[in-house]
């Protein structure tokens, strides 16, 4: 089935692409999720015509993008934790733990944007990967101290 994307959909395309993805695929996740139109004669006339429009809307949404990404790089996130023998956690700290100490610290982070790549564990500072777009990325600094 031939689909055009609405948004950026990362490993299929980019807003305004035509690509062909899986019957299956178009039906149960992407249609749903109002991420494409299908690809009638109607609908790619209609992109062509918005394409430009698009085009500056993305360039509008990477350009807030890379701001918010310089500010959030000088942002340190300080969480406590309980622990136990050793200075080890109970637990870890989860991505939605670090989306929400973002949000109190007034910065609009969805929690999927942020990628830990390993558990955290320990106390200590460690560095966690906040992806706004694709292509826009910003690494802040989260301080995992002991709860007293």
């Amino acid at each position: 089935m031939q689909v055009i994307l609405r948004e950026n959909v990362e490993n299929l395309g980019r807003v305004g692409d035509i690509v062909k993805v899986s019957d299956g695929y178009a039906r149960n996740f992407l249609i749903p999720h109002n991420l494409v139109f299908i690809a009638d004669e109607s609908n790619v006339r209609a992109i062509e015509h918005n394409k430009k429009l698009l085009e500056k809307r993305a360039q509008e949404m990477r350009k807030s993008a890379e701001e918010q990404a310089k500010l959030l790089s000088t942002v340190i996130v300080s969480l406590a934790r309980k622990v136990g023998e050793h200075d080890k956690l109970f637990g870890s700290v989860s991505a939605g733990d670090v989306a929400d100490a973002l949000a109190k610290a007034g910065h609009k982070v969805e929690r999927r944007w942020v990628q830990i790549v390993d558990p955290i564990k320990t106390l200590g500072t460690h560095s966690v990967a906040v992806k706004l777009l694709p292509e826009v990325s910003a690494t802040i600094k989260v301080v995992v101290t002991k709860e007293v």
